[in-house]
């Protein structure tokens, strides 16, 4: 009784519209789902977000969940994801991903994410790209390593930096740890968000001194968008 009245007053919203979520939903709303604006990258080899890492770094495959669009739903949940105290949301839709990768045929041995400085991590209390490391691990069946990438830097955000700019500001920030872990295996490496890939590119070398097996996720991407 208590419960359903304090659904009443205080009903779970979806994130994307703002719409009173059903019982069975989480977060965001089965509408806004059906309609994600998917890359659908990982069903197409040497699509747009590989063909940004050409002859930057040397990985095997690069996808994307989502298409990064300002105002969008996308931008609605990534702020959710970042600011607002919500780390069941990036696991949800590392789920949802992940499923989407094992239908297609992908296996990875292990999967990380890039690290926020520990600074910032527990400003946050969470590193939004680890919850989506999880979730994506745990519907491929394989293992999500944390701590095995560091950041030794806290640096200034990428929201208004450029790509030379965001490439100087993260360029020497990113360290290994325990590198036997992922020594000659098919490494995933995920951010949240990836737009000119500066972040992913200084993290890749460091990852690419240990294997020759690496692949980039993200939620979503804003590259040649």
């Amino acid at each position: 009784m208590l419960n359903t009245l304090v659904g009443l007053l205080f009903p779970n919203l979806c994130v994307g519209c703002n719409g009173v979520l059903l019982a069975a939903e989480h977060h965001i709303c089965t509408h806004c789902i059906d309609h994600f604006p998917e890359t659908k990258f990982h069903t197409h080899p040497e699509n747009q977000l590989e063909k940004a890492f050409w002859g930057r770094i040397k990985i095997e495959s690069a996808f994307s969940f989502l298409t990064f669009r300002k105002q969008g739903i996308v931008q609605k949940i990534l702020h959710e994801l970042k600011y607002s105290n919500n780390p069941d949301l990036g696991v949800m839709l590392g789920q949802m991903y992940g499923s989407k990768l094992r239908e297609h045929g992908m296996h990875f041995d292990v999967i990380v994410a890039i690290p926020l400085h520990e600074k910032k991590q527990k400003l946050r209390g969470y590193n939004q790209s680890d919850c989506f490391a999880q979730g994506l691990a745990q519907s491929l069946n394989c293992e999500h390593l944390k701590n095995v990438v560091i950041r030794d830097k806290h640096t200034e955000t990428q929201t208004k930096k450029g790509r030379f700019d965001r490439w100087l500001n993260v360029g020497d920030v990113f360290d290994i740890q325990s590198s036997e872990l992922i020594s000659n295996k098919k490494v995933l490496l995920v951010d949240d968000v990836i737009t000119t890939g500066a972040t992913i590119e200084a993290c890749a070398h460091s990852i690419l001194l240990h294997t020759p097996h690496l692949s980039v996720a993200s939620i979503a991407c804003v590259v040649n968008q």
